[in-house]
Formats: structure tokens, C-alpha cells, sequence
């Protein structure tokens, strides 16, 4: 599955110079911070030279791109909080550029709000398998979203196996792009911005993110919250697919039953009509417009519409057009130098998780994923990618159980078809001591959606006030009812 990321920031400005190097152990980077441009006033931006392998922490570096909102109540300056949006791929810099000011009053002036762009991501010596966006355009050409017939599945395969050695020949960061190597990078910001522990806010993929910094420096810790949270067990084996195949499911059932209550556009019988047009789609593509839509098409926008409830009137209205038009009842209408979200997805997951290599294991794995439900293959052959793509040496499989210095929150959503309840309920199970915040309601992520679980989020962070034990945040209303479904999330996390 493509993976689509925020777009480009502004250009960064400076790199840092290593400041003196702990004996045995990296340099701690010295930030230069200088204005990012007069585009994102009252922020600032910078470039740091981190080591590529920490095995040899002397040796070659990589650069990480960053951007902050200062605080701005310097008299009660708590320190920086690091933000990571998901993905993997997803730009921290851009988020830090697009939300740094709302979360900054939000916390009342009183962090630098930072983000940085992951190694092999953006900004920080990115990972290009390609020669130019028309190549990696081309690299979808031919083959579905996913294979939703037996005929399809070999080709897919092949085209998804071949992009390991297109990304890895002849590009260093490919080799050191785990996960643990980014917490590593971060525990070394956190030093060069003087934090003596770290805060941390992480979405989605950066769940995954921040369980890893917590078992790998559990002492450092401040604050940490997790929000949209993986099972870092199933992620880092492999077996994300035992979530995938049932949760967009869950939550879909949420869509329907919702839309059939308001009464929406594809209602009042939307688990039929829904049923009704995978049937028509499956045996021939629909024509709505100057747009051909096939199965692979439809499913992907469901599953986009899950990560947040707002979408869900734009995706029903979609639906029923779709239907409506199988029906007949509608009339028809150089440099490598692109977003590598694509790349870097891919440079990151493979880096870090070990997936089947044998065509016949990824089409069995596709037998179970769609015996969950019709979503589960969309989210199984896009690791397809790591059929030929070698493992890092560095890279964290466990253990996960770990007491931290401070309790993580970790905060999970009811019906997220994007990471499920569960993994929040397997993260608290395995963090010793955290504390875990549930919203009743829908979407990927509550942090800026559901406005209980973004007060109880800001007081842990400013002064580490947990929510009381079994506190369930309220629903917020149907997504579908008018004075609701124009209201915007005021965070979208990366796609992972």
C-alpha cells in the first residue's frame, strides 16, 4: 500500500558542529538553531550530525533534520517535548511546523516543541529507491493497490520483493534505519538540548517509537505518552496482520451502524449496500465520472476514511455514489528529489521486522488476513517489500517489559481501525507502572480529537498528573450529524 506523508517544510538552514565527545560514546551534537524562513515565523531550524552506527559511534554520521516553536512562557520553561507524527515516513519536522503552535498554547508556552525528521526521512539523509517521482510512479504501474484475485498476487509480489535491492545498493542509511537506532538519536538530542529527561509524544508508528525508547532507556524518562498505540510485540514479529485483519473491521461496523442512525446518504441499509458494492466492484471495475474505481480502490478508502471520523461523511457520500453507479442509477464522469514517505515506510518496517521471504507464505498470510475481514489483505501485501530486504543487526525485538522512571500514558481509542484498542490494553499490560487512558469513540489517535482525552493528555505532560485508574473518556457525538461532521480533528497523525 502507498503511504502518503505530510508535505515538504521549509528548507533547513544550518548544520551543528559535534560538541566534545564522552569518552567511548558519541559526540552530543551542538544545535544551531537559526529561523526556518519567513513562512513559519517564530520557528526555528537546524541540522545535527548523529552516528550512523552506534557499534562504531566514532565512525561515519548521518544527518537528522529538526525544527522547534520555542517556549514561550520562559519564566515557567518545563524543557522541549519531542513529537513524532507515525508512519513510519512521516515528517516530525513538518508536524512540529504545522502543530508546534497550537500545541504550544495548548501547553501553556511552557515546552520547546520539537520534531525531527527520523533517520532515512525527509529532511535527514533520506532513503531514495528511486531516481525521480515519475520512477516511483512507475513503480505502481500495472499492479493493484493490493492483489484481491489469485491472478494478481505473483506479479504484486515480485514488483514489492524487487524494491529491497533498488533502495539498498549503494545507500548507507538503508543499513541503519531500525527503529532503535532513531530512539538512539533521540536519547542524543535529548542531551543536546539539555533535557536531563525526556518528554515525548508520540502517534501511531511513533507508539512503537516510544515503547522502544522506554525499554532501551527506561531511567530517562519524564514524561511519555503513546497515543494510537501498536502491540509492540505483534509490530516487531511480524504479526501486525492479527490486529489489521479484525480492527478496520470493528471500527467499520462503527461507520455503518452511525450512518444508518443519522440517516446518511449511503443508509438505511449501509451493511447491505456495502456488501452489495464489494460484490459489483470485485467482478467489474465502476466508472463514477472521468475516475475508474476497482475492489482494491474501495477497500483503500475505507480504510482511509478509519482514521478519522470527519472523513466519514465525504467517504459515505462516495460510497453511494459508487453504488449507485454500479446500479446504473448514475450517469458515468534528476536528482531524486520527491516525498520518500513510500521509501522510508518500507527502509524503516524492513529494517526492523523480519518477514516471510517464499511467495506461498505471503499468500497463505493473505488466506488468514482475509478470513478476519475484506481489509485484512490491504494491509498484508504491502510487506512484500521485505520479501528481499535484509534485517538491521541493531535493531530492538524485546523484551518489551520494562519499569520506567516516570509512568507512560498510553491512550487508545475503542474503535481505531488503524492500531485497535488492544494494543493500547498489551502496551499498559507491558510497561510497568503506566497508566492507560481509553476513548470511548472512533478514529485513529485522541490526542486534539475527543477534548477529555487532550486535557488529561496536557496535565501528565506539564505536571505528570496521571487520570484517575479505569478512566474511559466519553464518545465524542455522530460523526454523521451536521453540527459534527464538519469538525476537524485538530491532529492527523502520519498514515502508517
Amino acid at each position: 500500500m502507498r503511504i502518503t506523508v505530510l508535505a515538504a517544510a521549509a528548507a533547513l538552514m544550518i548544520t551543528g558542529t559535534p560538541a566534545v565527545q564522552a569518552s567511548g560514546g558519541p559526540a552530543v551534537p551542538r544545535i544551531d538553531w537559526a529561523v526556518c524562513g519567513a513562512e513559519h515565523p517564530g520557528f526555528e531550524c537546524a541540522s545535527v550530525k548523529v552516528p550512523l552506527d552506534y557499534d562504531a559511534p566514532r565512525g561515519a554520521t548521518t544527518t537528522v533534520a529538526l525544527a522547534r516553536k520555542p517556549a514561550t512562557d520562559k519564566a515557567r520553561r518545563i524543557g522541549s517535548l519531542f513529537l513524532n507524527p507515525g508512519g513510519p515516513g512521516g515528517s516530525g519536522v513538518d508536524f512540529a511546523l504545522g502543530a508546534g503552535n497550537t500545541l504550544s498554547a495548548n501547553l501553556q508556552g511552557r515546552f520547546d516543541i520539537v520534531g525531527f525528521d527520523p533517520r532515512g526521512i525527509g529532511k535527514s539523509d533520506p532513503l531514495h529507491c528511486f531516481a525521480s517521482e515519475a520512477e516511483l510512479d512507475g513503480f505502481f504501474e500495472g499492479i493493484p493497490g493490493f492483489p484481491y484475485q489469485a491472478s494478481q498476487e505473483r506479479p504484486f509480489y515480485d514488483r514489492y520483493r524487487s524494491l529491497g535491492p533498488e533502495c539498498r545498493d549503494d545507500q548507507k542509511i538503508a543499513q541503519h534505519m531500525s527503529t532503535a537506532d532513531v530512539a538512539r538519536d533521540m536519547d542524543l538530542l535529548r542531551r543536546a538540548v539539555g533535557d536531563r529527561k525526556i518528554s515525548y509524544l508520540g502517534f501511531s508508528y511513533g507508539s512503537f517509537l516510544g515503547t522502544t525508547y522506554a525499554n532501551l532507556f527506561p531511567d530517562n524518562i519524564r514524561a511519555l505518552v503513546i497515543d494510537g498505540v501498536l502491540d509492540p510485540e505483534l509490530w516487531s514479529s511480524g504479526w501486525q496482520i492479527k490486529s489489521d485483519r479484525i480492527a478496520t473491521k470493528e471500527e467499520f461496523r462503527e461507520f455503518l451502524r452511525t450512518c444508518d442512525e443519522a440517516n446518511c446518504v449511503f443508509g438505511p441499509r449501509s451493511e447491505k449496500r456495502w456488501d452489495a458494492l464489494l460484490k459489483s466492484v470485485r467482478a467489474k471495475p465502476i466508472q463514477l465520472g472521468d475516475q475508474t474505481f476497482t475492489y482494491d480502490a474501495v477497500i483503500n478508502a475505507a480504510i482511509g476514511a478509519m482514521y478519522s471520523p470527519s472523513d466519514w461523511p465525504d467517504a459515505a457520500e462516495l460510497f453511494d455514489q459508487l453504488s449507485d453507479a454500479a446500479a446504473g442509477t448514475l450517469s458515468a464522469k534528476a536528482e531524486p528529489d520527491y516525498p520518500n514517505g513510500f521509501d522510508a515506510y518500507n527502509g524503516n518496517v524492513c529494517a526492523d521486522i523480519e518477514f516471510p521471504r517464499d511467495f506461498n507464505s505471503y499468500r497463505s498470510i493473505s488466506r488468514y488476513a482475509a478470513a478476519g475481514s475484506e481489509f485484512g489483505p490491504a494491509w498484508w501485501w504491502g510487506n512484500a517489500a521485505c520479501a528481499n530486504w535484509p534485517t538491521n543487526p541493531d535493531r530492538y525485538t524485546g523484551p518489551w517489559r520494562t519499569r520506567t522512571s516516570a509512568p507512560v500514558l498510553v491512550v487508545g481509542n475503542h474503535f481505531d481501525g488503524v492500531t485497535d484498542f488492544r494494543g493500547a490494553q498489551a502496551a499498559n499490560r507491558q510497561l510497568a507502572g503506566s497508566r492507560l487512558l481509553a476513548y470511548a469513540g472512533w478514529g485513529h489517535t485522541a490526542y486534539g480529537v475527543s477534548q477529555c482525552a487532550t486535557a488529561h493528555t496536557n496535565a501528565y505532560l506539564l505536571n505528570g498528573t496521571l487520570p484517575p485508574v479505569g478512566t474511559v473518556c466519553p464518545a465524542n457525538p455522530n460523526p454523521f450529524l451536521p453540527s459534527v461532521a464538519s469538525a476537524e480533528p485538530l491532529f492527523k497523525p502520519a498514515r502508517r
